[in-house]
């Protein structure tokens, strides 16, 4: 029974569909929906989404929350939106989008990315190389392709950003969010005049920013009455995804962190200070929370690339993995680049393609998983070297993302790495619940500290200490293939 206004609301707004997730004031779920929607690819290496498709998505999923408990729903306090980074939403003066969202893993702006990333001092500001993923480039894009809807920009906002626009009326962003713009000032935690100069930009054009845990503003009238809600509702400034689920598990001190065995692989190790190394592809973002940053390597193919060879071969990413049994074995012959999408970090290289290594005729599928699966720990043991170049020192992660249910790939991880992986206990820990803990810290004003706690560890899984030298040298060969590959694409 609920009485009193104290529930929040997460929203992850994902590349595939939005997640909602309600919880309590101590972090109890209370009900959780999901709305999917559709990435449209009209040309090679672009991916475009409608934002009225995420309007459309957070309605259903509302509607889905309050058929499931809308006593709980009724007493609403706090919304926090988790949002997949780097897209460009584009609104005219009238807040009206002018065209599709242009994603995070979208390529065309990759020459207006390597221009934006030579020109001085753009590295040294935004503490990042340019990536053709982040949003600067796409601007100068669209002002090079698109010359007359760039003319009627008024606002540039990020996905979720674009959804708290939404929900307030109001145009506000996220610190995390927007360092992965290339207009940031990471450091000093606001718009740089220089870097938004540098691609044609002016700061009218951005939204205001706040910290992820400030708010941003209440939700509109009209919605609220909608939703059947009579209290006022907060909403927060919200988060990349990344720094969401940063907040989710409970990393906010130095090396603490995560790896996350997702579509795209992330190494994630939260900074109590801005040390920024472009120079390594290491992403040095701002935290959802003050005086916080992030760093975090990023490949872009990881389930991914398990999911591609399931489909030639025709059987599902489980069946290949456990085919493989609980625990690994010495490395395998075959080496497997997972470079399907081109890669980030170490290599800023869209170009590149994946490639198998070392076929042989006797060789099966589960060979080919083997490497597979290799190959993806290799490129994140890739991201780990380039986080200790660039100063961090994580002692222990903990492992999430689909990939994790895989006891073989997690010992196999654990073992590339050199680390112990903490397996968490079944439960709600992602960037859904970062955006729920964001929302509560924004209406209560609550320590993030004292509500972004760790997870319940279910088990640890070590590095195999009799194979470990093993893997150290399976990836000392692995990372020399890169440069032959690169002279030969």
């Amino acid at each position: 029974m609920h009485m009193a206004h104290d529930t929040f609301l997460g929203l992850d707004l994902g590349t595939s569909g939005l997640r909602g997730l309600l919880i309590n004031a101590r972090g109890r779920v209370l009900a959780e929906a999901e709305a999917e929607y559709e990435v449209s690819r009209p040309h090679p290496g672009w991916s475009e989404q409608a934002p009225s498709d995420w309007i459309q998505a957070a309605q259903t999923v509302v509607s889905r929350l309050r058929g499931r408990d809308a006593g709980a729903f009724s007493c609403l306090a706090g919304i926090g939106v988790a949002g997949h980074m780097h897209g460009a939403v584009l609104l005219d003066d009238k807040g009206q989008v002018l065209r599709p969202c242009i994603l995070w893993n979208d390529t065309r702006s990759h020459a207006e990315a390597a221009m934006l990333d030579a020109k001085p001092n753009v590295r040294q500001l935004s503490g990042n190389i340019v990536f053709p993923g982040f949003t600067a480039p796409k601007l100068a894009w669209i002002q090079a392709h698109e010359p007359e809807v760039f003319a009627r920009v008024d606002k540039v906002l990020l996905p979720a950003a674009y959804l708290n626009f939404w929900m307030t009326g109001d145009a506000v962003g996220d610190l995390s969010d927007a360092a992965g713009t290339s207009w940031l000032d990471v450091g000093a935690r606001d718009w740089s005049p220089r870097l938004l100069e540098a691609s044609g930009m002016q700061q009218a054009r951005m939204p205001r920013l706040v910290e992820g845990c400030a708010p941003a503003g209440h939700l509109r009238a009209d919605l609220a009455a909608e939703w059947g809600l009579s209290a006022p509702v907060t909403v927060a400034g919200g988060a990349g995804d990344n720094a969401a689920a940063a907040c989710g598990v409970g990393a906010l001190n130095d090396g603490e962190g995560f790896v996350s065995l997702g579509t795209s692989g992330v190494l994630l190790a939260a900074r109590d200070g801005y040390v920024p190394k472009p120079e390594t592809a290491v992403h040095t973002f701002c935290h959802a929370v003050p005086d916080r940053w992030y760093q975090m390597g990023v490949i872009l193919s990881a389930t991914d690339s398990l999911n591609w060879l399931s489909h030639q071969l025709g059987q599902d990413p489980a069946e290949l993995t456990q085919a493989l049994g609980d625990r690994i074995d010495a490395p395998g012959r075959i080496r497997f680049l997972p470079y399907l999408s081109g890669e980030r970090t170490p290599h800023n290289d869209s170009h590149i393609r994946a490639a198998f290594l070392g076929l042989g005729i006797a060789d099966d599928p589960l060979d080919l998983t083997r490497a597979v699966l290799e190959g993806v720990g290799f490129a994140l043991r890739d991201s780990l070297e380039a986080l200790r170049m660039a100063g961090a020192r994580p002692e222990r992660l903990l492992i999430i993302g689909g990939g994790s249910r895989s006891t073989y790939w997690v010992e196999l991880l654990a073992t590339i790495l050199n680390l112990p992986l903490d397996l968490p206990e079944q439960g709600e820990f992602g960037a859904a619940m970062g955006a729920a803990r964001l929302g509560i810290c924004a209406a209560t004003g609550t320590r993030p500290e004292d509500i972004m706690t760790k997870p319940t560890i279910a088990k640890t899984i070590p590095p195999r200490a009799d194979l470990t030298a093993a893997y150290d040298a399976a990836y000392r060969s692995w990372r020399a293939i890169y440069p032959a590959l690169k002279e030969l694409s």
